[in-house]
This record gives C-alpha cells, structure tokens and sequence, in this order.
C-alpha cells in the first residue's frame, strides 16, 4: 500500500473513507451478481470476485482510488471461453492472465497504453456494450433457459425462435425495475449506482408479493447462494491446458491492463494525482492470480465504481478495502435473501450500465469524420460484435499500423520528390 496516501492523514478523511467505501459496496453486490450470471458462471462467483480484488487491489494497485471487480468489459470473453473450455479452465486463464499482467508491469507496458488508438479503444467498448445488452434481452423476456451461444447473432436468432414463450411477468418485473432505476437517476442524480440496488430491491419485492410462482429467482435457477467464503482450490494443470488457454490469457490480460489504466488515468484527471501504471499493472496481476484460487473470475479496475469511490469523498485505499469488507459481511449475514433477487430485475441493470459504456458521443464523433479512424473504429466494432474481442482488437490494431505504414510511405515519396 502506498504510504503516501496516509500524508496528513486525519479521522475525518477516514470517516469519509469509510462512508464510501459502504456506498461503493451497496453498488458492487448488484453488479457482482449480474456480470457473474452474464458471464456464463454462478452469481456467487461476483461476489467473490469482488471481495478479492477490491482488497487486494486497495492494498497493492498504483491508484489510491482505484475499486477492482467483475467488470461489464469481461462478459462476451469469459462466457466464450466458458462454452469453449468449461469454468474450471477458466480459473486458469485468468490465473495465466495474472502472471502476464505481472510480466507487463515489469517491462512497463503501461506506457504503451498512451499510444493504443484511440478509435479501437472505442470500437470494443462500444461493441461490448452490444453484447451485454442483447445477452440481457432473453433474461427480460424471462427466456431463462433457451441455449446460449458464444456468438452474438446466434443468441439472437435462439431469442427470435422462442419469443412465443416469453413470460408476460418477468417483463413487468424487468420494465419495474428499469423505470425505478431511471427514475432515481433523473431525480437524485447523487444517488448513482445506487438506483441499481433500489430498483432490484422494489421489483423482486413486487414480484414476489404478487405472481412468486411465475417468476424466476436467483435461487430457482442457481440455488441458495452460501453463505461462507471459499476454501482455497485451483483446478488441475497440463501443459495441453496451458497452449490451448494461452490466447485466452492474452486476451484477458491485455483487457484487464487496458481497463484498469484507462480508468485510474480517469481516477487522476477527477482527483489530479498521479497512478503508478507499473504497479498497477503488477497489483492487478496478482488480483488475477489469487482470485481464481477462491472460485473468482477475472477482475480489473471498474471504472463507475472508482468514480463513485472519488464523487463519495474518498481519500485513500481504505475506502477500497472497506468496500471489499462490506461485501463480505453481506455474503455471510444476507446470502440467503439474495437468492429471492428475480432474474429479470437484474437484466435492467446491466442493461443500463451497457448503455453507459458505449460511448455513444465519441463512437458518432469519430463516424463523422468519414476517415481512417472512422473505417478501423467500425471494423473494431463489427467484429467484436459478430466474432469477438480477439478479433476486433487484433484486426484493428493490424488496420491501424497498415494505415500508418502507407501514410509514412506516402510522406516519404513526398520528401524523396521535393528533394529531387
């Protein structure tokens, strides 16, 4: 933990440290569950997530501010990858992932992030956010047991098909929650994630007062959610695993360095400090090494929780580890009413949080401008969409340093003319 963030240190900062991290920890639980359950694992597996990485990144990351988790970025690649492989290699993936992460500290990769195009930064978090909505559609329709698939138009032709089962009353439950949670964020704008928690709360209440046989719950589909954390365990390990989940790894890796560094770079514009990328990058490895031995899914900085954390008063990394805290107390006091939580009132929640992170005013900007940015933003975008994340960053970075190679070629042929 960074000492220099206990400078002038005083019992109203840790108040303040305190206060937010419990209102961070109220917006994590929601958050944690729905990303776990749109990642294609159990909704437990969030909230250990969320209670590993916020301490340990708290206590090792490069940004005092910074609140690590499941995130909304991860969803269409660790639900490929679990269709592809199965959980128990996800775990290790993502354990791979770590030890990268650690790799990229150590040579400071975190520079690079200064130089990654913007325009592809772009068009995967756009395309993402595409995915999470439309894999939320069959969860507000109460579609809760059609197939799923690792591919976007796929999930979309399995909804078509079996529209004629939707159940009337997990859509009133779902358009419940929605209203409540745009409702609070129109008229208490300070209440934030918090509206995500007040519409979950008021639309599972609704719907089990009124039509509890008609609905599906966390419980019904997943079963009770324990109450205790985990025993550490980590799957067994071959060489054969290793090959076949090392692009996965790279993936995540990139991902979580890209997510975590973009959102503390956020942190120090709100606060104006400075993180240090190299040990943040080596913190967020570590998180991804120890969270899987805990049943835990890849985490990075998240960046709606970290803004919360800043706009909440906080000072230091206590917040963060108060916030992981809370958590834990939930899951071991309140598991068993999480497990009353409808699934269709959590489809609302992400659902909004994809609109949040799409971008929408910088991917239109860019479109406008009927230039190169504009044709790698749109291949980045589409094939993250209608393949994956893999694709669509590797095929717009190859677009991007054939572009600038034609572009240097071409200054080159004017300078070789004025000389001659």
């Amino acid at each position: 933990m960074n000492l220099e963030a206990f400078r002038d240190y005083s019992l109203h900062n840790f108040k303040k440290d305190v206060l937010s991290g419990i209102v961070v920890g109220i917006i994590a639980i929601p958050l944690g569950l729905g990303f776990a359950i749109a990642s294609g694992t159990t909704p437990v597996t969030g909230l250990y997530t969320t209670i590993v990485a916020g301490l340990l990144i708290a206590i090792l990351g490069g940004s005092k501010f910074q609140i690590a988790g499941p995130t909304g970025a991860f969803v269409p690649v660790l639900l490929g990858i679990i269709l592809q492989f199965g959980y128990e290699n996800l775990l290790i993936a993502g354990f791979m992932a770590g030890i990268l992460l650690i790799i990229f500290g150590l040579c400071k990769a975190g520079e690079l992030i200064k130089h990654f195009p913007k325009p592809i930064i772009i068009g995967f978090q756009s395309g993402i956010a595409v995915i999470i909505f439309s894999g939320q559609i069959s969860n507000f329709l109460g579609l809760h047991h059609i197939e799923r698939y690792e591919f976007f138009h796929l999930n979309i032709m399995e909804i078509t098909k079996n529209l004629h089962h939707v159940g009337i009353y997990s859509i009133i439950t779902a358009l419940l929650c929605l209203v409540i949670i745009l409702m609070v964020q129109r008229f208490f704008p300070k209440a934030g994630g918090l509206s995500f928690l007040i519409g979950i709360l008021v639309s599972s209440l609704v719907s089990s007062l009124f039509f509890s046989n008609q609905i599906e719950t966390i419980g019904s589909i997943y079963g009770n959610i324990p109450n205790q954390f985990p025993v550490p365990h980590f799957p067994e390990v071959t060489i054969e695993k290793i090959l076949a989940l090392l692009p996965s790894s790279i993936v995540i890796a990139v991902l979580v360095g890209l997510q975590s560094l973009l959102t503390a770079r956020v942190g120090d514009e709100m606060t104006r400090t400075r993180h240090n990328s190299k040990k943040e990058l080596i913190g967020q490895g570590i998180v991804n090494m120890v969270t899987p031995l805990f049943h835990g899914i890849p985490a990075a900085g998240e960046i709606a929780r970290t803004v919360t954390n800043i706009k909440n008063g906080a000072s230091s990394p206590i917040a963060g580890i108060t916030h992981a805290l809370f958590v834990l107390i939930v899951l071991v006091l309140l598991a068993p009413f999480a497990s009353h939580v409808a699934l269709a009132s959590l489809a609302p929640v992400l659902m909004v949080v994809s609109w949040n992170i799409c971008k929408k005013e910088q991917f239109a900007s860019i479109l406008k401008e009927k230039s190169e940015h504009s044709l790698i933003l749109m291949m980045t975008f589409m094939l993250t969409v209608f393949t994956n994340l893999t694709m669509g960053i590797g095929a717009g970075l190859c677009l991007s340093a054939l572009l600038y190679l034609k572009k240097r070629m071409k200054a080159n042929q004017n300078q070789l003319k004025k000389a001659s």
